[in-house]
């Protein structure tokens, strides 16, 4: 089973990614229900892919992946990030390993998923 992580803040999206993720065969975890320090919750779930938001509220998703980047046991997480403005150059700069523009289509969405797993 593929384990997805969703770092999202938006309580909505969250709770319409899961049940979707979730019905296609995915475990999923959410950062939404997470409190401490995110990278020590990233460690604790290693998902096989993280599906990361550009907008996390008050912090940044790029500055997040660029983190994630620089620690040794995290650096080879799969990353998909997405934005409602397209942010594709900038993300794959960043490290990230794909980028969706919002909105998307859940059958691409997923497809998307399933590829970083397989690559």
């Amino acid at each position: 089973m593929i384990k997805i992580l969703l770092a999202e803040d938006d309580f909505i999206m969250v709770s319409l990614l899961k049940t979707l993720f979730g019905m296609e065969g995915f475990e999923v975890a959410t950062l939404l229900d997470k409190t401490g320090d995110v990278l020590e919750n990233i460690r604790s779930e290693m998902p096989d892919v993280m599906l990361l938001d550009y907008y996390l509220g008050s912090s940044s998703g790029i500055d997040l992946l660029k983190k994630i980047r620089k620690i040794p046991d995290l650096k080879n997480i799969k990353i998909v990030m997405t934005s409602g403005i397209d942010k594709t150059d900038e993300c794959l700069k960043a490290g990230a390993d794909d980028f969706v523009l919002k909105p998307y289509m859940p059958d691409d969405l997923i497809a998307r998923l399933r590829q970083q797993v397989v690559d």
